[in-house]
């Protein structure tokens, strides 16, 4: 399941990145100029450690993101926070996060949900509460109340209840480690259910007992002459 692309794309958005910097200033301006025009004086941050006030809060997020020319990724997030002073710096999603993938058709193909979501020094996502990877194109259904990505080591992991559906199999367990595809797990406490082979599959298969080349026909000894 290939899941990656899109939060790899979405912690890289950061104010710091890629022209970041000049959408910042403009956004600072844009609220000096709008905090000089209300009654309410401006709410001020002194007395608060550095490392605990957000360098940017940006609200009601709709944000596309392009990928080889195409519009591949779009996020959308009630709140969305970026503290660099942080240890380690750290973006959060504390109102919920939906992230869409498209193909190049700008079709949805996958999509990722969560209640809350955090990105920290951009190599670590922790996804929280309801978290849910739909990939409409591996056929491949995940839910689980929390959800970690370790971009360094390239592998997602949940020490929590999850659930991976596919249309032949359903896997259930309380931890889980996975590689960014999804391809390849390990569900600890594991419960789940296989299809059973349909009934004409068994049909077609001989039956060994009723095969006349299996059967051994019993040969009586033949008698022994006896000398009078």
């Amino acid at each position: 399941m290939q899941s990656k692309n899109i939060l790899n794309k979405i912690c890289q958005q950061s104010p710091l990145r890629k022209g970041f910097a000049a959408q910042f200033l403009l956004l600072s301006l844009s609220f000096l100029i709008f905090s000089c025009n209300q009654d309410a004086p401006p709410v001020s941050h002194l007395g608060q450690k550095r490392d605990s006030v957000a360098i940017m809060t940006t609200m009601g997020v709709s944000k596309l993101i392009s990928d080889s020319g195409y519009m591949r990724y779009r996020i959308i997030a009630e709140e969305w926070r970026v503290y660099d002073k942080t240890n380690p710096p750290r973006q959060e999603f504390p109102k919920g996060i939906f992230l869409q993938r498209f193909d190049k058709n700008f079709k949805m193909n996958l999509y990722i949900q969560a209640d809350s979501a955090w990105c920290f020094n951009q190599n670590l996502w922790r996804l929280k509460g309801h978290v849910v990877i739909n990939d409409m194109e591996q056929r491949t259904y995940f839910r689980t109340a929390e959800l970690y990505w370790n971009m360094e080591e390239h592998r997602f992991y949940s020490n929590t209840y999850m659930k991976i559906t596919q249309p032949n199999k359903q896997i259930e367990g309380d931890r889980f480690t996975a590689n960014e595809q999804m391809t390849e797990y390990h569900v600890y406490q594991s419960k789940g259910f296989f299809p059973k082979p349909e009934e004409n599959e068994k049909n077609q298969q001989p039956d060994k007992q009723q095969t006349p080349d299996s059967i051994l026909q019993q040969v009586r000894p033949a008698p022994t002459p006896i000398k009078k």
